[in-house]
């Protein structure tokens, strides 16, 4: 019995370390839910220190936190999302590039230089394109550009094609 009595005692003590611990899983994981977590256990050291019994600083605890990651972490983690940058990087970045032609460039083989200044074997779908050609790049396969000429508007899609969405 004095047992229990030292341990509600000292309760504060635990929720102390398990608040910071979730605060530091927190730091180094960035996903709120060991934020709420964290809450969750603040809410358990305050029915402590209002002298409630430990099995209802638990369900106290538990029922703070599971109420926060339920409904407060989706619409924190969408704000957060929001302001992501949209900038396709990689290979995603060089679709649509426009390019020059500088070694002739058929279905099989071929040089393209892009205005980013990258030189890029490439190959066309359809018929060849000689030296000095206008072109864009419409996908990458592998290390190799796939180019389309650009037709007389300017634009990178035939007429007849209309632009991905």
């Amino acid at each position: 019995m004095e047992l229990i009595q030292t341990v509600e005692e000292w309760a504060w003590i635990g929720w102390l370390v398990l608040i910071l611990a979730f605060l530091v899983i927190e730091m180094l994981t960035l996903d709120f839910t060991f934020l709420m977590l964290s809450i969750g256990g603040l809410a358990g050291l305050g029915t402590d220190l209002l002298g409630a019994p430990l099995w209802l600083q638990v369900i106290v605890a538990a029922a703070v936190a599971a109420v926060l990651v339920l409904f407060l972490r989706p619409p924190l983690l969408r704000r957060l999302r929001r302001g992501e940058d949209p900038t396709l990087s990689n290979v995603d970045a060089l679709v649509g590039l426009a390019g020059t032609v500088l070694s002739t460039v058929s279905g099989h083989s071929g040089q393209v230089r892009l205005v980013n200044g990258d030189v890029w074997t490439a190959r066309t779908e359809a018929g060849e394109l000689e030296p000095g050609t206008h072109v864009h790049v419409s996908r990458i396969h592998g290390a190799t550009a796939v180019v389309r000429p650009v037709d007389p508007t300017g634009s990178p899609f035939p007429a007849s094609e209309e632009p991905r969405a």
